[in-house]
């Protein structure tokens, strides 16, 4: 197995240097082997969990979400089941937050269809919405 550096292994996991540390300090990547010089070594394995990890973060894992996940892949008696349910309530969360988006938009919708896009700031209808009270 290729040992590799902290540099090599970031590149090829698509982070950066200091993401590495960072995970390392989180409890998502293992400390790596240092050689008799103090650098690092990483194998293809690191790599791999690097972009596991990568992945699992661009679709909205927390990193406890995502050591629970890495956590799964390891534990003797997981199942797929187990990692389908996480899946299903990273859906559910990504769901309420298109919801909650929606009704943002709406709102900005209904404020910038009431502006008339004239007059002095002070007179601006957005402006007065967002001052009042209980908004």
């Amino acid at each position: 197995m290729e040992a590799i550096g902290t540099a090599e292994a970031a590149k090829r996991g698509g982070v950066g240097v200091e993401t590495i540390r960072y995970y390392e300090r989180h409890g998502l990547m293992p400390r790596a082997p240092r050689t008799h010089s103090g650098y690092r070594i990483f194998t293809e394995d690191a790599v791999t969990r690097l972009r596991f990890i990568k992945h699992a973060q661009e679709l909205g894992f927390a990193l406890k979400e995502i050591k629970e996940l890495l956590n799964l892949r390891i534990r003797p008696r997981s199942s797929c089941a187990d990692v389908r349910r996480s899946a299903e309530a990273k859906i559910a969360e990504v769901e309420e937050k298109i919801r909650h988006l929606e009704a943002m938009r709406d709102a900005l919708r209904q404020l910038a269809r009431g502006c008339s896009g004239q007059g002095p700031v002070t007179s601006c209808t957005i402006i007065q919405a967002l001052n009042k009270e209980g908004s």
